[in-house]
């Protein structure tokens, strides 16, 4: 089971560096396509690597993990605003 996650995240990793390399896509489809592979390889890394959903108590860390997800969508979304319309006000 971790090989299958293994070659996975290498799979995914090495399209990301294709698809960056060759200059595919325009810059935003670019950045876009880099979020989705990373947020796939994340779901990778949490069910075959940190055996998420092999607990047999209540599922509390899945609405943790959830949690972080938002927080951390949060401060990258309010960082990329600011950073954006930041110097608007000045």
């Amino acid at each position: 089971m971790p090989l299958i996650g293994f070659v996975l995240s290498i799979v995914l990793t090495l399209i990301a560096l294709w698809a960056v390399m060759n200059h595919v896509m325009t810059n935003a489809r670019l950045v876009s396509l880099i979020m989705v592979l990373a947020v796939i390889q994340i779901g990778i890394q949490l069910f075959f690597f940190m055996h998420v959903t092999e607990s047999k108590g209540r599922p509390w860390h899945i609405w943790l993990l959830g949690l972080g997800f938002a927080m951390v969508f949060a401060v990258a979304a309010g960082s990329l605003w600011i950073m954006t319309f930041g110097a608007e006000s000045y």
